[in-house]
């Protein structure tokens, strides 16, 4: 036996003493009351047949009752019931590289701390599935065996970390060949191999080993963690400082994702490759490659269950409770008041029949305010709502009803429900019922226009809000809370009203600025369409004018030239006629004066030529210079060895520089 809720008997020590307090006090008040209204002398008569024991039984009767309703609160339970649960999924076994190239950096924050965080997302999906963990490097050991413990594997995968392995470098076939060892003892069910890895094999067996795991019905599938490009390894030296890790050469060691084997392992067991990229890898590893896979039956699982066995100190209650019905004060006297105590006697058969149909209406009734206040309390407003609204519609009228509903319908924002509610409210006769309406009545509206971008929609609403306290200030002024929050709304409205007269403000301020734009627009273009206007007119009157004068200038021109004309001609003819004789008269006599002038013109220039050439040619030959006379007489005598050559166009110089352009 054992109990389900034991915390529960602590209620014996609270609510047994202190209900026997209570009926000891009320024993006591009933006396003194008694001997203050009843006079001792009639006291006697009136209390003919009344058993003390019997009261005093009732009361105990009453909180023995109370003693087995808290134990049928602590759930009592004894007795087994057994059940099998069969768990149906696949075996996968998950392999996790642990070597020093799962410290590079080409993924944050390291490959392996992605690799451990994508097998714990795998463990998540595969719910029904047992899960396995192999860890290796240059070896490869099982970590942890196949099974359904959550806990145990991510226990597991928490702990690896590069020194998981002692012996360095990376042997991805030694971790097929571990897999292969932990499938041989299970069952014919679908084995799954998950491979996380960089891919770097130092051996040259993983593709020798993924063909004779796809003999034993193997699927690898490969998860590739890194990037191709890599990136250098880093270790913690003894010191705890990051250093990279050098090879033969003294360089230090990049390390690279090698898709194309890890494709070569997945493809030769019907798996296939996927680089861990994003948060949603493993989901679509699971979806695409180990949820289609047919399941079978992994374990059967024996579960055992205690039998509630509250119902029999509840009955043993609910039997004491009927027995202090039917077990009057009085005892039976046979009397002439045999229809007295008949009638008691029927008041308590009928007393007893109403409790126990309350007692036999199913806990669970639907609708009721009772479970809808339970909902309420618990944060369901939604659903408290709906209780409350089935409630009324078997009780339209009750106004506790509509109050609750209300209260609901504001605690999950349906705020046009609650203002109907706690309107319907409002009709209760009850002045404290209503003065909490108005009040409730007010928080909505306020919350309403509050929600409405239209400002005079929300001014409407935040003033009918006012209203709501107001009225409610007037059934209990000592209200602080309607008080406080009639002054807030008072507040929000001024500022409201404020921005509104800003707002009104600034526009009409714009539109008097946009009138004033528009007239000086309008002026500006009546200006300069009227001063176009007097431009053009202007322009005709001046083209006429001009055309008008074009016009008599070239008549009185061609009048003119035409007497010019004639004029001239006569001029003309007259001209000829006079020139023709005096110049054959002028002619004879400048032929005289020319032959004269010739001669006295020709001695003068011999005798200064003469002069002149003496005096250059003694200079020069002062000088020991040539004299003109003699280069003629030089040329002279050198004339006929003289020769003709034609004319050629000179040759290309060819020292030009490179970059010389002949256009």
């Amino acid at each position: 036996m054992r109990l389900a809720a034991p915390q529960m008997l602590w209620l014996l020590l609270i609510l047994v003493p202190a209900l026997i307090l209570f009926f000891w006090w009320a024993w006591r008040k009933r006396q003194q009351l008694v001997t203050q209204f009843i006079s001792a002398r009639l006291l006697g008569h009136l209390k003919v047949g009344v058993s003390p024991s019997r009261q005093k039984a009732r009361m105990a009767l009453n909180v023995i009752a109370v003693v087995f309703v808290i134990v049928a609160l602590a759930r009592p339970q004894w007795g087994l019931s057994r059940e099998e649960a069969r768990q149906r999924g696949l075996d996968i076994i998950v392999a996790i590289d642990t070597s020093n190239s799962m410290l590079a950096q080409d993924v944050s924050p390291n490959r392996l701390a992605r690799a451990k965080l994508a097998a714990l997302d795998l463990m998540r999906r595969a719910k029904t599935d047992r899960l396995g963990l192999i860890a290796f490097a240059g070896d490869a050991f099982l970590e942890c065996p196949l099974t359904l413990d959550d806990a145990a594997f991510t226990q597991s995968v928490n702990a690896l970390d590069t020194h998981t392995i002692s012996q360095g470098g990376t042997a991805i076939g030694e971790a097929i060949a571990e897999a292969r060892k932990s499938f041989k003892n299970e069952s014919d069910n679908h084995k799954v191999l998950v491979l996380f890895t960089d891919g770097e094999d130092h051996d040259s067996d993983a593709a020798a080993e993924a063909e004779k795991a796809a003999k034993d019905g193997m699927i690898i599938f490969t998860v590739g963690i890194g990037t191709p490009e890599g990136d250098q390894v880093r270790i913690l030296d003894e010191h705890g400082r990051m250093q990279n890790i050098l090879d033969e050469n003294g360089k230090p060691v990049v390390s690279h994702l090698n898709e194309e084997l890890l494709q070569q392992i997945a493809t030769a067991t019907k798996g296939f490759y996927i680089p861990l990229r994003g948060t949603k890898t493993m989901d679509m590893l699971y979806d695409r490659g180990i949820a289609p896979l047919p399941k079978s039956d992994n374990e059967v699982r024996l579960f055992q269950h205690f039998k509630e066995q509250y119902q029999l100190p509840l009955a043993i209650a609910i039997l004491l409770l009927i027995a202090e019905i039917f077990l009057p004060d009085r005892s039976r006297r046979r009397s002439s008041r045999r229809s007295t105590a008949t009638t008691s006697a029927t008041t308590a058969v009928l007393e007893t029949v109403t409790i126990l149909l309350l007692l036999a209406i199913p806990m669970g009734v639907h609708a009721s305010p009772a479970s809808a206040l339970r909902e309420y309390n618990q944060g369901k407003y939604e659903e408290a709502l709906k209780d409350y609204n089935q409630s009324l519609e078997k009780k339209k009228d009750d106004p506790r009803l509509h109050f609750n509903a209300g209260t609901a319908a504001y605690q999950a924002h349906q705020l046009d429900e609650a203002s109907k509610q706690f309107n319907d409210a409002l009709e209760s006769p009850d002045l404290n019922l209503q003065q909490r309406a108005y009040y409730n009545l007010g928080n909505t509206l306020y919350r309403i226009g509050e929600q409405m971008p239209d400002a005079a929609k929300k001014q409407e609403a935040w003033e009918n809000s006012m209203k709501q306290f107001a009225n409610a200030l007037k059934l209990n002024k000592q209200d602080a809370d309607a008080k406080y929050n009639e002054e807030f709304v008072k507040k929000q409205l001024e500022e409201l009203k404020k921005q509104q007269q800003s707002q009104q403000s600034q526009s009409d301020k714009n539109s008097k600025q946009n009138q004033k734009n528009q007239q000086d627009q309008n002026q500006q273009n009546q200006q300069n369409q009227d001063q176009k206007q007097k431009q053009d007119q202007q322009q005709n009157n001046q083209a006429q004018q001009n055309q008008n004068q074009s016009k008599s200038e070239q008549n009185s021109e061609a009048n003119n030239q035409a007497k010019q004309k004639s004029e001239q001609e006569k001029e003309r003819e007259q001209q000829q006629k006079q020139q023709q004789a005096q110049s054959q008269k002028s002619n004879a006599d400048k032929q005289q004066q020319d032959a004269a002038r010739q001669q006295a013109q020709a001695g003068q220039q011999d005798k200064d030529k003469s002069s002149e050439e003496a005096k250059r040619e003694a200079a020069m030959m002062a000088a020991g210079e040539m004299t003109p006379r003699q280069a003629e007489q030089l040329l002279d005598s050198q004339k006929d060895d003289e020769h003709v050559f034609p004319l050629s166009p000179p040759n290309k110089n060819t020292s030009r520089p490179r970059d010389y352009k002949d256009w």
